[in-house]
């Protein structure tokens, strides 16, 4: 499955809109380095919002896909993570260490416009 990647200014915003396999997760990952790269972004967004359930593959792909953005300049925020979600990722142990998490696509793109932080 295809998600929409919209380039909005500097940054790019992923929107998941359905659960995901592996073999997409890792499109999402090659697509988003690939615009990253190419579009020279300076942040990224990616709307897990949809998400029933994020499990550790999920987790370490979208901690991947966040040092490897940081790696080329662009912050990434993680945006949308549903309670009970959150919930059952602290019962299984899943962080996503330094990874910046916002509620909504608002507060995101305010985190992005503020000064970086050493710890991202």
């Amino acid at each position: 499955m295809r998600i929409p990647i919209l380039k909005q200014g500097e940054v790019l915003i992923a929107s998941v809109q359905s659960a995901l396999s592996d073999r997409d997760l890792d499109l999402l990952r090659e697509e988003l380095s690939q615009k990253v790269e190419g579009l020279r972004i300076r942040g990224v967004v990616i709307d897990v919002m949809a998400l029933d359930v994020i499990d550790s593959f999920a987790t370490r792909t979208l901690r991947g896909i966040a040092k490897a953005s940081q790696l080329r300049g662009a912050r990434t925020v993680i945006v949308g993570i549903q309670p009970d979600v959150a919930f059952a990722m602290v019962q299984l142990g899943l962080e996503l260490e330094g990874v910046p998490t916002a509620l909504d696509l608002d507060e995101a793109l305010a985190l992005l416009a503020g000064p970086a932080s050493g710890g991202e």
